[in-house]
Parts: C-alpha cells; structure tokens; sequence
C-alpha cells in the first residue's frame, strides 16, 4: 500500500467517523431522520471542504469524488438506525471526534503540503488544524453546543501537535504509513487524556479593581488584609436611640431638657441680632 492509497483510507475513515459523531449529535438532540443525516453530513464534510478552499482544490473533493459523500450520508443513516447500540452517546461522541480529529489532522496536513501549490510548513501546519476542528465546530453550531475547541479542555492544540509532527516527519522524508499513523495516534492519545484528566490550556487570572477603577493585583497574589477590606460597621447617627437603651430621654422644657424656642433654628442665645 503507497502513500496515497493509505492517504484515501485515512481520508474516508475520518468522514465516517465524523459522520457518526454528528449523527450522534443529531440523535442526542432528537433531530429527524434527514436533520440527523444533515448534522452527520456537514460534521464528516466541513474541515475537509475549508481544507480545499484554501489549497484551491476546486471543486472540493466532498463533490468531485463520490465515494466522500455516498460515506458520510451512508454513516450517518447507520447511526439513525443503531443508534441504541452506541452505548452511551456522549462520550460516543467524544471518543468518535478524537478520532476524527486525529485522521483529519492528518490528511490535511499532508494535503496542504502536496497542493499544486505548495504551503509552508507553518501554514500547513495550521490547515492541518481547522480541518481536524472544522467538522466538530460546524457539528456543536448546528446542535446548539458550545463547540469543544472553545472549551477549556486541550483540542486544538493536540491537532496543532499532531500537524506539527507530520510536518517534520514530511520534511524528513518520512511518507511512510507508520510513521503518520503514530502521528495521528499522537493527537487521539492526547486529546482523550486531556478529557479525563481535564486538562486545559492556561487561562488568564482574573483581577480586581482599585479604589479608582483601575486593576490592581490579581486575586490569587493579594495579600490578606490588603485592599478591598470589608466595609466598617457604620456608626448610629448621635441621636438614634441603641436598641438596649431603655432610659426615656428628657423632654423639651423639662431639667436638662431645654425649651422648644431652644430647639429652633435661629431663636437661641447665641443667635445673630439683627
């Protein structure tokens, strides 16, 4: 088996895959019959699409071979009708998108560095990318997810790994079957890692605000006791009677109490003659 006779299997295996990850989906959210086969369809179909829209591979292969799309519909339609025998669905769907991302990575990487136009190694390493992320992404937007690139767990940067080693593989001129198969087995082991271990990329720290609006140290760095304090009890007004207080105050006119005129503004004592 050559390269390209293995670059084909790879390529039809990562559509059914998608295929059934999407229908997956589909099914999951209770879709129909045809919006399960859609779902699976553009989930098998999509990173690949992108991919020659931007080798310039026109009309894209998902048309222009047959075998492409007689796959994800056959896929898909399987998924509607065995759907009870997955198992449990969703980590059906995230055992089947490791997969996929891992043979679309690389098929796309080794398709964007043999175009008729070739692209460097860096870009081909970030086609590579979208076309393993493009088919889950479209998958989470038509089923209402949040797509799992944008979540907190390592996805796009286990596709990124895996181009990258297919690159350096390609540029050694290593285009044999096993090495590209550990390439792509590379992205799936850490991508399934990174779901159980619940790894995810550095996030930024969250700040606070100072006492003029602008940040100050980051939460996790603030020393205890420094600002913000808590708020101080505010004190009763000099007037307001303590809720233990039970003495009666002295009433105007009485000892000590002085007189109403005492209690106006502007008629005691000191008041300003005119």
């Amino acid at each position: 088996m050559d390269s390209g006779e293995a670059l084909l299997i790879a390529d039809l295996t990562g559509v059914a895959v998608f295929a059934v990850s999407g229908a997956s989906a589909g099914v999951y959210k209770h879709l129909d019959a045809f919006g399960v086969v859609f779902v699976g369809f553009v989930a098998a179909l999509g990173g690949g699409i992108f991919r020659d829209l931007v080798i310039d591979t026109v009309p894209p292969l998902a048309f222009a071979d047959w075998r492409y799309s007689v796959t994800a519909v056959v896929a898909s339609l399987a998924t509607f009708w065995l759907h009870p025998h997955l198992g449990k669905i969703v980590r059906t769907i995230l055992t089947l998108d490791a997969a996929g991302l891992a043979l679309f990575t690389v098929t796309g990487t080794l398709k964007a560095l043999h175009a008729p136009t070739p692209v460097p190694a860096v870009g081909a390493c970030f086609i590579g990318m979208l076309t393993g992320i493009g088919g889950g992404l479209a998958r989470d937007l038509l089923t209402g997810e949040i797509p799992l690139v944008l979540r907190r767990e390592i996805y796009a940067v286990a596709s990124l790994v895996g181009a990258a080693v297919v690159a350096a593989l390609n540029w050694l001129n290593e285009d044999e079957v096993v090495p590209l198969f550990l390439a792509g087995l590379l992205v799936f082991v850490i991508r399934m890692i990174a779901v159980k271990r619940q790894w995810s990329a550095p996030t930024a720290r969250p700040v606070v605000a100072g006492p003029t609006g602008w940040p100050t140290t980051p939460l996790r760095r603030r020393r205890a006791g420094s600002w913000p304090s808590p708020p101080a009890a505010t004190p009763p007004p000099p007037d307001a009677e303590s809720p233990g207080d039970t003495r009666s105050r002295p009433e105007p006119g009485s000892p000590g109490g002085g007189s109403e005129k005492d209690s106006e503004p502007g008629q005691g004592p000191d008041a300003p003659t005119r």
